[in-house]
């Protein structure tokens, strides 16, 4: 039998996201880890090894509640150190869930995706 990779969930556990990748894995009894952004903390370095691997575009979620009650001067000329501090103070402008498989990084909940690398 194969030994599935170390599986770490990043996010909220209010989030819905979260929620559906959680049932998701636990309806087929994979073992992971839940790492909450508001329990646990977030690493600034963490926070920089997801934004080097996939970018900031895709970790910074735009599209939020919290993005949106940011004002004009937090969101002008973003820069990936404005961006670091900004999903640091606030780590609900994080996109969720962030899962880490093995050395893999996914953005957002996508059963094709982690059936893929499971």
């Amino acid at each position: 039998m194969t030994q599935l990779p170390a599986i770490t969930v990043y996010g909220i556990k209010n989030c819905d996201s979260i929620k559906k990748t959680r049932v998701w894995l636990d309806s087929r009894q994979i073992a992971y880890r839940f790492h909450d952004y508001r329990l646990d903390g977030l690493e600034p370095t963490l926070l920089q090894h997801f934004m080097d691997t996939l970018g900031m575009d895709a970790v910074l979620n735009q599209r939020s509640t919290s993005w949106r009650q940011l004002n004009d001067q937090q969101k002008c000329d973003l820069t990936p150190d404005k961006a670091l501090r900004l999903m640091l103070d606030t780590p609900t402008l994080i996109k969720r869930p962030i899962i880490a498989i093995g050395e893999q990084l996914l953005v957002g909940f996508n059963p094709d995706q982690l059936t893929a690398l499971l």
